[in-house]
C-alpha cells in the first residue's frame, strides 16, 4: 500500500461537499470506519472495505450499466487489487468493464484526485462496500465495448435518461454532473 495512502484518502474524503443526504451519511461512515478499520482498502481484512468507482463523463453524457448480479444501473467499478490506490481501481475496472480508454480528470495537487461521489451500500457475501467514486474522462466518443464475462448491456446515456435509468442511490450525483457539464458548456 502506498504510504500516507490512508490519510490522504480520509482528507479527501473529508474535504468532499456532499449531493444530498445519501452522501452525507455516507461520508460520516467512511470516516467512522477509517477510524476504526485496520485497513479499509484490502477487501480480505475486513467485510467493511473501500472499492473504487468512476464516472466516465464526455460529450454524450455519461456510461452506464446494468450490474449483472443487481440487474440495476450504475456506473463501473470494483474491488481494489492489493497495494492498489481506490482512483487506481476505478480506472482499471471503468477500461475493464467498458472496453473504454479512460483517464482520470480534476487531479490535486497531492496526486490525489478529487472525489466526484461517496456511497456506501451493501456488497455480496454480507460485505458493506464504501464506494468512492472518481470523475474519468473517455479518450474519444466511441461507443463501450465490454469483453466477454462483463455485463454487455453498457452505454452511453444522455444526461436526463442517466438520471431516469440510474439507480436512485446516484440520481443526487448525475443531476450534480449534468448542471456542471451544461455551465462548463456555456462558459
Amino acid at each position: 500500500m502506498e504510504v500516507g495512502l490512508r490519510d490522504r484518502v480520509l482528507a479527501a474524503v473529508r474535504a468532499r461537499r456532499a449531493v444530498d443526504e445519501r452522501e452525507r451519511r455516507s461520508l460520516a461512515e467512511v470516516v467512522d470506519a477509517f477510524g476504526r478499520l485496520t485497513d479499509p482498502f484490502d477487501r480480505h481484512a475486513d467485510p467493511v472495505h473501500v472499492t473504487g468507482s468512476g464516472l466516465i463523463v464526455g460529450r454524450r453524457g455519461i456510461v452506464l450499466l446494468r450490474h449483472r448480479r443487481l440487474g440495476i444501473w450504475v456506473q463501473p467499478g470494483g474491488h481494489l487489487d492489493a497495494g492498489e490506490t481506490p482512483w487506481a481501481a476505478a480506472r482499471r475496472e471503468s477500461a475493464e468493464e467498458t472496453g473504454l480508454t479512460v483517464e482520470l480528470a480534476d487531479v490535486r495537487a497531492d496526486g490525489v484526485p478529487t472525489l466526484a461521489h461517496v456511497d456506501v451500500h451493501p456488497g455480496g457475501r454480507g460485505h458493506t462496500h464504501l464506494d468512492l467514486r472518481y470523475l474519468l474522462h473517455a479518450a474519444g466518443d466511441s461507443d463501450p465495448r465490454p469483453p466477454a464475462g462483463e455485463s454487455q448491456e453498457v452505454g452511453w446515456f444522455a444526461w436526463p435518461a442517466a438520471i431516469e435509468r440510474a439507480d436512485p442511490a446516484m440520481v443526487g450525483v448525475l443531476a450534480a454532473l449534468a448542471a456542471a457539464q451544461q455551465t462548463n458548456l456555456r462558459s
